[in-house]
Formats: C-alpha cells, sequence, structure tokens
C-alpha cells in the first residue's frame, strides 16, 4: 500500500518480476486493502496460486514519523508484513513506502543479527564499467565509527556474493585519499582492523570517489552522510546529462529524427549512469530480509527490488553474516554502548 502508486504499481511489479525471472518456488503474500489489491489482481491476470492476500485496512503514511510508526503501526500493512518475516510465513519483505518507518519497525520486530550492531545499513547497487558496486551506507546512519565501518564491509561482501554472484568480493573504504595518513581517525581505524582483523575479507584498502563508478572494487563502505550525498550527487548528474542529451536532440528536425534512432541505446545508457534505476535496496543487518523500493519506482523497478529479496533468501547471506560479525567481539569491546550517533536515516 505504500510508495507513490500502492497496488497499481506492485501488483504489475510482481507480474514484471515473474515474466522476467520465472520466478518458481517464489509465492507473494499481498498486506493491504483486499477490493484495491484484488481489482489489480484481476486486471493482471495474477492467480491466488501466486499471491495470496492479508487484508488490513490500516496503513503507515509515507510522511508519517518512524516514531508515530512504531506506535501506532501495528495491524498496518507494513508491520504485517514485516511480521510474516518474523513468524518464518514470508522469506522476505519487499516495500515501497515510509524510509524511516520501513527501518524503525523491521528492527522492532525483528531486531539486529549481532549485539554490536545499532541500526541497518543501505545498499545501493552502484552501476560501474565492470557491473555492478555495493555503495553502504547510503543513508540510515549519519556518523559512523570504526566498528560500524567494518560491519557495512562484513554485510556488504556477504550481499555482493548473494546478488551478484561474485565469488569474493573485493572490498574499498571510502576516503579523502589512498595514503595510510589520510581519513579521519574512524577511516584510519576501520582501514587497520579490515587490514589486519580476523576477517576472512578480501580487503582492497582505501579507494576515493572516482573509484566507484570505475568499479575499482565491488565493495564500498562509507558512512551514511557520506554516502547518501554521493548517491544524491550521482543521480542529479544522471538528470543532468539526461536533461542535456534531450534539448540536443530535440533542437532541430535534423536532430529529432536521429534521436528517434538511438532512443534505445540512450535509455540503455541513463540506466547504467543512474543508480537509481537500480531499484532495490536491502536494509542490511537485521534478523531477516528487508528490501526498500523506490517510492516512485514503476513496475519494472519494483520487480527488480523482489529479485533482489529472493536472491537473499534463497542464499547464505545471514549465515555469512552471522559468523564474521561473531567475530567482532574478538576485535571490539561491547561491554558499554557504541559512542557514534547514529541519528534519524535519510530519505
Amino acid at each position: 500500500m505504500g510508495g507513490d502508486h500502492g497496488p497499481s504499481v506492485i501488483v504489475p511489479g510482481i507480474r514484471s518480476y515473474l515474466r522476467a525471472h520465472r520466478g518458481e518456488g517464489v509465492r507473494f503474500l499481498l498486506h493491504g486493502d483486499e477490493a484495491k489489491i484484488t481489482a489489480e489482481l484481476t486486471k493482471y491476470a495474477l492467480s491466488g496460486d501466486i499471491c495470496e492476500i492479508r487484508h488490513t485496512e490500516k496503513v503507515v503514511a509515507m510522511d508519517e514519523k518512524p516514531a508515530q510508526a512504531m506506535r501506532r503501526g501495528k495491524g498496518s500493512s507494513l508491520w504485517n508484513a514485516i511480521e510474516s518475516v518474523k513468524s518464518g510465513e514470508a522469506g522476505g519483505v519487499v516495500s515501497a513506502g515510509n524510509t524511516g518507518a520501513l527501518m524503525a519497525i523491521s528492527k522492532l520486530i525483528l531486531r539486529m543479527q549481532a549485539p554490536g550492531l545499532e541500526r541497518p545499513a543501505i545498499v545501493a547497487s552502484w552501476p560501474t564499467f565492470k557491473g555492478h558496486t555495493a555503495v553502504l551506507d547510503v543513508g540510515a546512519n549519519i556518523g559512523s565509527d570504526a566498528e560500524q565501518l567494518v560491519e557495512f564491509a562484513i554485510m556488504g561482501e556477504a550481499f555482493q556474493a548473494a546478488v551478484r554472484g561474485v565469488a569474493r568480493p573485493t572490498i574499498g573504504l571510502l576516503n579523502v585519499g589512498s595514503e595510510e595518513m589520510k581519513g579521519n581517525e574512524q577511516v584510519r581505524e576501520a582501514h587497520a582492523i579490515l587490514r589486519d582483523g580476523p576477517f576472512d575479507l578480501n580487503y582492497f584498502g582505501f579507494v576515493e570517489g572516482d573509484d566507484i563508478a570505475k568499479g575499482t572494487v565491488d565493495v564500498v563502505v562509507t558512512d551514511g552522510f557520506t554516502g547518501n550525498i554521493a548517491l544524491k550527487t550521482a543521480e542529479g548528474t544522471a538528470r543532468y546529462i539526461s536533461a542535456l542529451l534531450r534539448e540536443a536532440l530535440t533542437s532541430n528536425l535534423q536532430s529529432k529524427l536521429g534521436a528517434v534512432i538511438a532512443m534505445p541505446a540512450l535509455k540503455q545508457m541513463r540506466q547504467k549512469i543512474d543508480p537509481s534505476a537500480i531499484n532495490g535496496g536491502p536494509l542490511l543487518g537485521l534478523n531477516g530480509i528487508v528490501v526498500k523500493s523506490h517510492g516512485g519506482a514503476d513496475a519494472k523497478g519494483f520487480g527488480n527490488a523482489i529479485r533482489i529479496a529472493v536472491d537473499l533468501a534463497r542464499s547464505d547471506y545471514m549465515t555469512k553474516v552471522g559468523a564474521n560479525l561473531g567475530k567482532l567481539d574478538t576485535v571490539f569491546d561491547h561491554s558499554s554502548p557504541t559512542s557514534a550517533p547514529a541519528g534519524e536515516p535519510l530519505q
């Protein structure tokens, strides 16, 4: 029921996923208004064998504060969907709804995967020259200490292996330079731990901003403040380039004719340069699979978010992350709470 369009995109998103990935063995529990969902299921000829409706009239509004959603959200479509993951009835949840509410309710119901984890990290699949790089965190944690950066590395590595099939993903720590003395204290400490710690990770070292699009490493680790700015900058740059091309290709009749011929290639180019076109950002670190779809995603985009959730649910992601997170106690003292401010998740 969330996002900009609700069932009118979510239901055709299911059909898009099934058409693109066949989806053998995958079924869907659709939480929300039965009448509205049934109308869309009929429209797109999706049967009850594939989609089962769990009716509720209660929803979490897109502008509702996370604290309000936790207090008043019980029984809502968002709450019930997350509960189905906790109970084991569902292998994962995909939502286009309120980001802050999704994160807060997911943490409340599912809990974090390890005692030291404070809140989930959002990962973005970033298009590069070599494929896709996982970048995290891109908005859940405004400030991150060294321990949290190491946690992001562990979770990002397991995600990239599960979703992209990379056998041994390389990991880079985003910094203002590649030299050992560069960066703040948290980044330098995390660098030393990833380099010398007990984790079985393929750590590359420091990477810079331009290394993301180059595909220098498979996983780029940073705090949510920096990651969100990088993501929004890339999205804005992609829109700017698209606008310039549109202006150039519609300036005269000859250009318009050329645009008609070039349109398929231009659409493909935009998808490659815009991180937001790769829809579906998992909330990593929870005791369950939760994937956030863009609120304005179309059916194809929501279908891609479903694919990511299915890939994670079918992989050994949870086991792999748990094994490495268990080693954190040998490096960090968890007797006192972390001092890094998490803050509200960025929208």
